[in-house]
């Protein structure tokens, strides 16, 4: 045991109390500052607590300084945000320990999100020896479930799903014992005393099997589709190398053409299926495991040789790939021998199936059978996706992995604001102090289900931080499905924010800016209170304000929501825009394949502006052009046009075509009219649809970087901010930011640039609206 050490030896004795605030509980963060201690030679204790873990260290100032120094970079996976000492009284003490769990006092979550198998994990299960061999939660401090089983804080075995499962005495000793790396994991088991695999039919009934894994993995082999129980919710699974498992899967789940996720061994295998740059690999190999988003090799094969099929990411040439983050997925794959489709067990975009009676009774249709366990998932939790940008991660969907940690603000809240985020791709965040915390990927508010799950979410972070929202704020959209839920909510301070002034104050927020800065809004379609759509904004903006500064022209959008899921009705509004009416015979063959009668109706709705609204946004312009460009009548799901748009480009391409900016408008409205007529022209010359897709792109970052210079040097030059789900495009954002490559340009990362992002630009506006009043986005 370390004993005190003497003045002599490090200096004056005395006494420190040391507050640790971030992702320091459940990560082994306390054995670790046991073991520093003990190698410095301090006495004390260590804690956790509601906010983070509290260190009263006794020795020589010297030692103290030691220790608060290498706190400080504590190793991951956790993460220091805030470190604060204060003097306590001295205390003749021979010996460091760690002392229970105190409760109470205000609450900080600092669970950490799920982390996947770590490296020793990993060996265990695969070495018959161990007796961990082939056990599906196998887990340490260094990785395993977190907070998709946390009932309560502080995070201890007693506030988890884990409760019911009594250690045996080999787990104990290893949950006791501080030279241990499964000292006080909570979700530590075994064969002997933890959670058990079960196979059932459709129907629930359980199936008679001696090993459940291997009948799945045999039903997986054979063309079945398998509903797996993960971490923070249910899988649907199949073959990834089976044309006819994946068209069922498809048929089964009415998903015509959205890609699916796949599931791949290792890193080698996720090579032999895409290219994957450094840090692509990285981030695939992250404790987070995200789904990364990487360029599809042709003809690509697994290491038997066997074919990847086109059917797992039709018409697009990414791909999203994963590796294994829980044991049962390392255990599966090897067991299958290949690559498997895993997407998330749900109908469209409801959220995902997160027990076995709702597994029963959404999945039942779908499932050939279902893959089960007897641990509870607590708050279900979807899978993140990412994609390299710019050479970094950036998030496209923040959910496992990530949530619940905090976002720092740089300007604490003074009261505790709920912000619902918006229709789409909603996540909701909850910000208390100084600390926005995003709560896990709910899908769209479409349906009863996902404002359950909303509903759901909500009240449980609540829970876990005990704090009472007394703001709320809202997407400003009229009768939206999230304001109608923030309407509907006992909270009497309700703020409706302006989509695109929330996308830029979400950039802001993650970047701790606090100071007006440039924010180019580039999206698809969120409302504006001129009467149109906005999506293609320049604005001017800090937390409580935000002014116009340019835009784009709108397009009609012949029948409203039809257009977006029938592109070929913007290319025709886009024509008629730049030609006058007169449509060249070029144009006129690209909608050949249209009924005569259909195209008739959207030409006179567009000439009397019969449900025909105006839309500005960017990605209505990617659908349009190449809807014309591609031939594509119908988008199957959202982006899927624009991301076909963006893979197709020629990398090698940098010609533009000509723009313009109508001065004369109430906001100066950057006028693409002359980029179609051009477009027109480059089909009549047959130019290979790559060469006009560059050309597109390229037109889009100079007269975007045109008119940022021209704010910038009219402003002063401040932060210049990207955002909205445009940006999740690489060759546009890494475009752009070359462009301005003079001026402060920020992008996002670990908070989506879409409307994953939302709800955290709608709290911070939200605090600053009501703490010193502001003027609606105009």
């Amino acid at each position: 045991m370390p004993r005190a050490p003497s003045a002599s030896e490090h200096g004056d004795h005395a006494g420190l109390r040391i507050e640790v605030r971030g992702t320091v509980q459940g990560v082994g963060f306390r054995p670790w500052v046991y073991r520093v201690a003990h190698e410095i030679g301090v006495g004390g204790r260590v804690r956790n607590h509601a906010r983070g873990v509290t260190v009263e260290a006794f020795g020589g100032a010297g030692a103290l300084a030691d220790l608060v120094a290498r706190l400080r970079e504590a190793p991951p996976p956790a993460r220091v945000r805030e470190l604060t000492t204060a003097v306590i009284p001295d205390e003749d003490v021979a010996d460091f320990v760690i002392e229970a769990s105190a409760a109470g006092g205000a609450r900080a979550l600092s669970i950490p999100p799920d982390l996947a198998t770590c490296p020793d994990c990993a060996r265990e299960i695969a070495d018959p020896a161990n007796r961990r061999h082939g056990y599906a939660f196998t887990n340490c401090t260094a990785c395993g479930p977190r907070f998709t089983i946390a009932t309560g804080v502080p995070y201890d075995r007693a506030a988890t799903t884990m409760a019911p499962f009594a250690m045996c005495p080999a787990c104990r000793r290893e949950y006791d014992d501080v030279t241990d790396r499964r000292f006080h994991a909570q979700p530590n088991a075994c064969p002997v005393c933890g959670p058990r695999l079960a196979l059932w039919a459709p129907d629930g009934r359980v199936l008679a099997v001696a090993d459940p894994l291997a009948a799945a993995a045999a039903r997986l082999r054979a063309g079945e589709i398998v509903a797996v129980k993960g971490l923070g919710g249910f899988h649907l699974a199949c073959d990834a190398t089976a044309d006819g498992a994946v068209a069922r899967l498809r048929a089964r789940k009415h998903r015509d053409h959205k890609p699916f996720a796949v599931m791949v061994a290792d890193l080698a295998a996720a090579r032999a299926l895409a290219v994957v740059g450094s840090a692509e690999a990285l981030l695939l190999t992250a404790p987070e495991r995200p789904i990364v988003l990487v360029r599809r090799r042709p003809a690509a094969r697994d290491a038997r040789g066997a074919r990847l099929t086109a059917a797992v990411a039709p018409d697009t040439e990414l791909l999203g790939l994963l590796l294994p983050y829980t044991p049962l997925h390392h255990l599966l794959l090897a067991a299958v021998g290949g690559p498997l489709v895993m997407t998330s067990a749900n109908l469209a975009e409801q959220p995902i199936c997160a027990d076995e009676a709702e597994a029963v009774a959404r999945l039942g249709d779908i499932a050939d059978a279902l893959l089960v366990h007897d641990r509870a998932i607590a708050t279900r939790c979807d899978d993140s996706v990412a994609r390299v940008i710019a050479g970094r991660a950036t998030l496209l969907r923040r959910s496992r992995g990530w949530v619940p940690r905090g976002v720092a603000l740089a300007r604490p809240v003074a009261r505790p604001v709920l912000a619902v985020g918006g229709q789409l791709k909603n996540t909701f965040c909850l910000a208390v102090g100084d600390t926005a915390y995003l709560g896990p990927h709910v899908g769209d508010l479409d349906s009863v289900a996902a404002l359950d799950f909303l509903g759901e979410a909500v009240a449980r972070m609540q829970t876990l931080l005990r704090v009472r929202p007394e703001v709320i704020a809202y997407d400003a959209r009229p009768d939206g499905p999230a304001a109608r839920w923030a309407e509907a909510q006992p909270i009497a301070t309700r703020v409706a924010i302006q989509h695109h002034h929330a996308h830029v104050a979400s950039a802001m927020a993650e970047h701790g800016l606090l100071e007006p800065v440039i924010g180019v809004a580039f999206d698809g379609t969120g409302w504006g209170p001129d009467g149109t759509a906005w999506g293609g904004e320049l604005l001017f903006a800090d937390l409580a304000r935000c002014t116009r500064l340019a835009t784009f022209r709108p397009i009609a959008l012949a029948g409203g929501d039809a257009a977006i899921r029938e592109p070929w009705r913007i290319a025709l509004a886009l024509c008629e825009d730049a030609f006058g009416g007169a449509l060249p015979p070029t144009v006129q063959r690209r909608f050949a394949r249209v009924p005569p009668g259909d195209v008739g109706v959207v030409r006179r709705m567009l000439a009397t502006d019969l449900n025909a609204p105006r839309a500005r946004g960017v990605g209505r312009y990617f659908d349009g052009v190449a809807a014309l460009v591609l031939g594509r009548l119908r988008a199957h799901h959202e982006a899927e046009l624009a991301m076909a748009w963006n893979t197709l480009a020629d990398p090698d391409e940098h010609g533009t075509y000509p723009w313009a900016i109508d001065r004369g408008a109430a906001v100066p409205e950057l006028d693409l009219r002359p980029l179609v007529r051009a477009v027109v022209a480059d089909l009549d010359r047959r130019v290979p649809a790559s060469t006009i897709a560059a050309r597109f792109h390229e037109t889009l970052i100079g007269a975007t970087a045109a008119l940022v210079a021209e704010a910038a040097a009219r402003l002063g030059g401040p932060p210049v901010v990207l955002t909205g789900g445009v940006f999740a495009n690489p060759r546009l954002a890494e475009g752009l930011m070359a462009a301005l490559a003079g001026l402060d340009v920020r992008l996002h990362g670990e908070v989506p640039p879409g409307d994953g992002g939302l709800a955290l630009g709608q709290a911070v506006v939200a605090d600053a609206i009501t703490r010193h009043g502001g003027a609606p986005c105009a």
